[in-house]
């Protein structure tokens, strides 16, 4: 069965790039833009992996994890947070947050798949 994984990126332009280096991989992947967006979907759709961005507008990544992580079904459901944020102390609040991985952008292509692999595997 395919993995479904939920981007929520308010960038076009990030979300493109995930979205090219994923479905590649055969991933099926649900798209929000913004951290509102990614807590109704996540919910609905109850993905097996989540790319969380941090710099949303409205509700900010660390809030969105919270509120996904509140919610018995998607307790279990790795979220990796995929920032621009890098300074020293914002691994720490994502992981905080419920973020399981962490991933700064710009980030490595191959780094971040071999990451998604894991986190997916690691489910099976």
């Amino acid at each position: 069965m395919t993995k479904r994984i939920l981007i929520i990126e308010d960038q076009e332009d990030n979300r493109t790039i995930l979205r090219d280096l994923l479905s590649t991989a055969g991933y099926a992947l649900i798209e929000a833009v913004d951290g509102h967006e990614g807590v109704k979907l996540a919910r609905s759709e109850r993905p097996d992996l989540i790319l969380m961005d941090i710099q949303l507008p409205g509700l900010d990544g660390y809030e969105a994890t919270r509120q996904i992580r509140a919610t018995e079904e998607l307790k279990s459901v790795p979220i990796i947070a995929v920032t621009s944020y890098a300074l020293s102390g914002d691994e720490v609040k994502a992981r905080e947050a419920g973020c399981d991985g962490y991933v700064t952008k710009p980030f490595s292509p191959r780094q971040l798949l071999a990451k998604v692999r894991e986190y997916l595997q690691a489910g099976d």
